[in-house]
């Protein structure tokens, strides 16, 4: 049985790596394929009538880690410099606005339609308005360098605010004054540990020379990640503080106690560091989407009662998207389906407490959401031809002049 497993666990994602391989091909989102999969393994255990024992459990800590590394993978590719001022302050506003604009309408409605509580509402809606990198970021493999690196980060700082919304929505049932204040106060703490954690894990980076360093030094990072949470802070701010402090080095190479960590000497060490967390993101994020395909039920998601409302907050995430490219000047096609809700929506639908759960935002409602974005966005993708050029094309070339040119991450 033991060997049956393992032979069984080696394949799946045997399997799920020639996929993410030839999605570039198929133009198929990798988590389509390991969705079917993980459902085509629980008919074939239903079939067989194999005894398997309950991993539900491990839905939630696969969830955890994979949120964890895919954020650190993606901060560890963005560049903080003049250059980039440009694009991250594009790919922020295009964060920002459709986050904080979905999250009101969805909430407002589910308020009005329901009559639960207006806060209750929002933190319902809350994680139905976040793009998901761990599907948005391998997804765009075949666009131009300014697309994929403006998808990379808006999709990292999408994660990262609607996580930072979420806490706050979560760590609040009446809004005040005092809720700003507290709040605020979190995030600075957060912000001092996240330097101080950083410059600690540079640090030993680079003087551990012992053969194995790169995991335990993961390893501390799940866990600084961890004791955050406990005390309610914004942890994942902690992720990309590390990401983009150790990926940025070079740029504050002339601050002397940065210049002792010596950032050209690291900059080997941290290729590994960001290929091992690369690597590491990849196989938790194919055994979560297995995970979660094994456990979707066909009941969930042909529900007809939550069909309509799933294809309505569609319809509203691809309006609020159209107007934001057009705020932002972003070529249309493909970025308006470009879009998806995944591993990050899951996280925050399962924390929220089943004492302000509204009964409308159900796990049918979440499925179908999910399933659709993902949808709309593959096939935005198929009818998507790269070589063409467009007016949009030659604005966004512009764009790069000005910027010295977007370099690919």
């Amino acid at each position: 049985m033991t060997l049956s497993l393992i032979i069984t666990i080696c394949l799946l994602i045997l399997i799920a790596y020639c996929f993410d391989i030839t999605s570039k091909h198929t133009k198929i989102p990798t988590v389509i394929f390991l969705l079917i999969l993980g459902y085509t393994v629980k008919k074939l255990i239903v079939f067989f009538e194999l005894r398997v024992v309950d991993i539900s459990g491990l839905l939630p800590i696969f969830g955890t880690v994979g949120l964890i590394l895919i954020v650190l993978e993606g901060a560890l590719e963005l560049q903080l410099n003049k250059k980039k001022l440009p694009i991250i302050k594009k790919s922020l506003w295009s964060a920002i606005l459709p986050l904080a604009t979905l999250c009101f309408l969805i909430g407002f409605s589910v308020h009005l339609y329901t009559g639960a509580g207006l806060l209750d509402s929002l933190l319902n809606a809350a994680p139905f308005c976040v793009i998901s990198s761990a599907i948005a970021i391998p997804s765009v493999q075949n666009l131009n360098p300014a697309n994929k690196e403006f998808v990379i980060y808006e999709s990292s700082m999408s994660d990262i605010i609607g996580v930072i919304l979420f806490t706050f929505l979560i760590g609040n049932e009446v809004i005040q004054i005092s809720s700003f204040l507290h709040f605020g106060f979190q995030v600075l703490l957060i912000l001092i540990i996240s330097f101080i954690a950083s410059l600690a894990l540079a640090f030993l980076i680079k003087n551990i020379d012992h053969h194995v360093k790169m995991i335990p030094i993961m390893v501390m990072v799940v866990l600084v990640y961890a004791i955050a949470k406990i005390y309610h802070l914004p942890a994942l701010v902690f992720i990309l503080i590390l990401g983009l402090f150790l990926n940025n080095l070079d740029e504050m190479k002339n601050i002397s106690f940065i210049r002792k960590l010596d950032p050209t000497h690291l900059d080997a060490e941290l290729r590994r560091f960001a290929r091992l967390a690369g690597e590491a993101a990849f196989l938790i994020r194919t055994i979560f989407f297995l995970l979660f395909g094994y456990y979707i039920s066909a009941e969930t998601l042909l529900d007809v009662e939550s069909m309509p409302y799933a294809f309505i907050i569609l319809g509203l995430i691809l309006i609020v998207r159209f107007v934001q490219l057009k705020i932002t000047k972003t070529r249309i096609h493909p970025m308006l389906f470009i879009a998806p809700r995944g591993l990050i929506t899951i996280m925050l639908f399962l924390e929220i407490p089943y004492a302000r759960k509204v009964m409308l935002m159900n796990e049918s409602l979440l499925m179908q959401v999910i399933i659709l974005t993902i949808f709309v966005m593959m096939l935005g993708l198929m009818f998507h031809k790269p070589g063409k050029v467009s007016p949009e094309d030659h604005e966004d070339d512009h764009y790069d002049d000005e910027a010295n040119k977007v370099v690919p991450l």
